[in-house]
């Protein structure tokens, strides 16, 4: 049987440079923590040039642990701030608003 504390600490490790690359992609970053239930814990980043990114834990103790070894600062929530250094683009518009102004995947969901 595996040990699973070794296990935690191995995943823990992979995230954590994930986050180092993202951040060194993104002249530093911050991020924020959110459970999502079953999946797990999601890592939310945001660098400091607006790009952003998430990746998600399988549980909330080796996100934090993540974001711990990668010295990512963790805020409490995703408003104010952080959520202003936020930078979108015409992809991300679109897939918010598709739908709803009939971009790609109206058809299917108006069609009853």
């Amino acid at each position: 049987m595996a040990d699973t504390s070794k296990q935690a600490e191995r995943t823990a490790a992979r995230l954590a440079k994930q986050i180092q690359a993202f951040a060194k992609e993104h002249g530093g970053a911050q991020g924020q923590l959110a459970y999502v239930g079953q999946a797990g814990t999601r890592i939310v980043l945001v660098g400091e040039d607006g790009g952003w990114g998430d990746l998600v834990a399988p549980d909330h103790g080796i996100a934090r642990d993540a974001a711990e070894k990668a010295g990512l600062t963790l805020q409490d929530d995703f408003d104010g701030e952080l959520a202003a250094k936020v930078r979108t683009g015409p992809y991300e518009w679109s897939r918010m608003a598709g739908i709803q102004i009939g971009g790609k995947g109206a058809e299917a969901r108006h069609d009853g």
